[in-house]
């Protein structure tokens, strides 16, 4: 079948039902039995379907899969799919492992509740072999279920599972086929994919790095986490519950003084903020959108280049699509009810009040509102006063004034045109806008 064709979801459930030599089982946990579903309606579900299971009992689950883990968590997942891969094997490898590929689908899912008070989230899973007798790969994923509705998230569960085990034999040509092929007649507005893992000799050429940085560049998530232990993981696990600090900027020339940014925002949190949450985690943030028009597979490159510059400081990256601060904090504000500190430098304040948020109605004021309203502060370090005349010249502002100390601009000597600076002094006055005296090295 040419990997460059597009499929419905039937079409792609058919062709695999009668492919002889792919079988396989299911065990799907939470968001019904969707993916299997497909196979057993399209016809000839025979001939790929060897079992389906859905053990929605905590006790039944704990029996088959063993106990001690959370039931949708990767740990859990790999329970499910060892058990599930070693039954089909022990039970059908003597008689149809001459001339089957086969193949273990499993997935945990949180899907919306009655009362649309839980996370919708899940991880899905396939051990499968692309020729008979053959080592087997691994997929493991984790999705954000973005549908309001627990249909609507039923269905993309359903769709996504087919497109999955469709992919793996049809499109295995490179990760951006893959992708393109598992998200298809999905897309961000039903389903975010935002991190995988791999393993087995099917992948022995991509490079997973790149393939995470890939989720946010080629719009399949909002965000993406590389950790500065560098175990991938989603950024829902990293970020639950914590004080936040973030380090935006494009990061052309990493210095040691980024750094120093966190480290002392982080020693600077309030006692009564790390009480009350897992205490502090600092990350640096770049934008895919900062890379302008560059060609996908150049952005790729440039963005695994900076953040593995940036974890050498000791410090994990948080890559989003968005380049705006209200919109990275929106995002982590999913994942924690503490307040969220941005570790700056003046040039990036700048950016701040220059940009004209023509996707909001409001424009500035919405913009800033959006950001300040999500429990945000900004703790914002000075700059050498001959940069701050180059920024706000590149800019195009006019009316900008500032008072240096020692040839440095700090954040509360700054003064944007009237009657900007007005809003500008409020945030100051509210300690929105945090003046920080950085240390002496």
């Amino acid at each position: 079948m040419a990997a460059q064709e597009k499929h419905d979801t039937h079409h792609k459930a058919l062709s695999l039902n009668l492919d002889p030599t792919i079988f396989g089982s299911f065990a799907e946990i939470g968001a019904g039995q969707e993916v299997a579903r497909w196979f057993l309606r399209v016809g000839g579900a025979s001939g790929t379907v060897a079992k389906t299971i859905s053990a929605y009992d905590k006790e039944v689950s704990d029996y088959l899969y063993g106990t001690g883990t959370r039931y949708v968590s990767k740990q859990r997942l790999q329970a499910m799919l060892d058990n599930e891969w070693a039954q089909l094997l022990g039970q059908l490898h003597a008689s149809r492992g001459a001339n089957t590929k086969f193949f273990a689908f499993v997935d945990t899912i949180s899907a919306r509740n009655y009362s649309g008070t839980n996370e919708c989230h899940g991880w899905v899973g396939l051990r499968f072999m692309l020729q008979p007798g053959g080592e087997p790969n691994d997929m493991v994923l984790h999705l954000n279920l973005q549908d309001p509705s627990n249909v609507q998230q039923q269905e993309a569960v359903g769709v996504f599972g087919v497109n999955l085990i469709f992919a793996v034999y049809y499109a295995l040509g490179s990760p951006g086929e893959f992708l393109a092929s598992v998200s298809e007649h999905l897309g961000l507005q039903h389903i975010e994919i935002d991190c995988i893992e791999l393993s087995g000799p099917a992948f022995d050429t991509w490079e997973r790095r790149q393939l995470h940085a890939l989720l946010v560049a080629g719009g399949y998530a909002e965000a993406v986490a590389f950790p500065a232990d560098n175990i991938l993981v989603p950024p829902s696990e990293l970020l639950y519950k914590h004080a936040v600090v973030l380090a935006p900027g494009r990061f052309d020339i990493v210095e040691p003084l980024h750094a120093d940014l966190i480290r002392q925002t982080l020693a600077e949190l309030p006692a009564e903020e790390l009480k009350e949450s897992k205490g502090g985690l600092g990350m640096f943030c770049l934008s895919t959108d900062a890379g302008g028009q560059m060609e996908r597979h150049g952005l790729v490159s440039m963005v695994v280049a900076h953040v593995e510059e940036l974890q050498k400081l000791g410090y994990g990256v948080l890559v989003f699509r968005a380049v705006e601060l209200y919109k990275m904090s929106a995002f982590v504000s999913r994942f924690t009810k503490s307040r969220i500190h941005f570790a700056m430098g003046l040039s990036v304040l700048v950016r701040i009040f220059e940009d004209s948020y023509k996707d909001l109605p409001g424009t500035l004021l919405e913009g800033i509102a959006r950001l300040f309203r999500q429990n945000v502060r900004l703790s914002v370090y000075p700059l050498e006063a001959e940069e701050v005349e180059k920024r706000v010249k590149s800019s195009g502002l006019t009316g900008w004034k500032w008072k240096e100390t020692n040839g440095m601009v700090y954040a509360d000597d700054l003064h944007p045109s009237e009657p900007l600076d007005f809003l500008y002094r409020y945030l100051l006055g509210n300690e929105f806008v945090l003046p920080a005296r950085p240390e002496t090295r």
